[in-house]
């Protein structure tokens, strides 16, 4: 039996609808049902259910966009920081396994020799380096949290997307804008996302953190372009002539842009799909799922 946290929102559905496709028992919890952020409450659900692992899926990460973080940092801490806590005290004092919904956002740029930033890598992008967002700050203290946590899988989303219209999806939000920040950024295909998560533990891969990006990295333009081909050919776009200007006109507080490297994940022998090729056939779908 899996006890799935948050299942409500975004990534939540997304794990839902896998582990129905998959026919898995679990139980899907959200906040209005048990207050899961009470250590007491957490660990008595997980003897009530019996359950044999957990995915948390819970966090906060501001609507519509990270923005919204910067009014809300008391949530935003408790979401992000706080709650991977409880959850990991919870179960090991249950004996259970469990896996963590992190995210790649602790990181700007490159390594310094330019390949992709490795699970080996520290934050560069985070409180500790004075120079992130609130949101990117408290998901790096999330997994600060867990440093030393045993039996525990911390599995980072980067910007996810796939062929369903979402507020939170990627491509939904590059359909509908038409001024935009060029940057180049790994990003995660939402159903490849969850469906490795769920592999790593009936595979039983090693415990650890893993970068579940698709393999390889886009950039900005690369995508408006793919959209224009395979979606919305009349869509034009505009971009910012630089990160200085976007902050000045569109944002609040620094976006976290950078690649990462999924071999950690790959090695496992869990495949991820290449970035272009997951954006395409999202894209190819696209249609199709606005009439659902």
């Amino acid at each position: 039996m899996i006890l799935l946290l948050g299942s409500t929102g975004y990534v939540g559905g997304a794990f839902q609808k896998r582990l129905d496709q998959l026919g898995m028992p679990y139980r899907a919890l959200s906040r209005a049902q048990h207050d899961y952020t009470d250590l007491d409450t957490l660990v008595d659900v997980i003897r009530e259910s019996k359950a044999t692992f957990l995915i948390n899926s819970a966090g906060y990460t501001g609507k519509p966009n990270v923005d919204a973080c910067e009014l809300h940092k008391s949530e935003c801490l408790d979401g992000n920081a706080i709650l991977p806590g409880t959850v990991r005290s919870a179960c090991e004092h249950t004996g259970i396994p469990w896996g963590h919904v992190s995210s790649g956002c602790i990181y700007t740029g490159r390594r310094a020799d330019g390949d992709g930033f490795t699970e080996a890598d520290s934050p560069n992008f985070s409180f500790r380096t004075n120079n992130c967002s609130w949101y990117s700050g408290t998901k790096a203290l999330g997994e600060e949290v867990l440093e030393d946590a045993e039996n525990t899988y911390v599995w980072r989303l980067r910007i996810p997307f796939n062929h369903q219209d979402s507020p939170r999806n990627y491509l939904s939000k590059l359909v509908r804008y038409e001024r935009l920040l060029q940057a180049e950024n790994s990003i995660s295909h939402l159903d490849d996302f969850v469906s490795a998560c769920i592999t790593c533990w009936t595979k039983q891969v090693p415990f650890g953190t893993y970068n579940v990006t698709n393999t390889g990295s886009v950039t900005t333009k690369q995508v408006t372009e793919l959209i224009q081909k395979h979606l919305l050919p009349e869509k034009k776009y505009d971009f910012f002539e630089s990160e200085a200007e976007f902050m000045q006109i569109a944002a609040k507080t620094p976006r976290s842009n950078c690649v990462m490297d999924n071999s950690k994940l790959l090695a496992t022998g869990i495949q991820m799909r290449n970035v272009e090729d997951a954006i395409v056939a999202s894209l190819d779908q696209w249609r199709a799922s606005s009439d659902e």
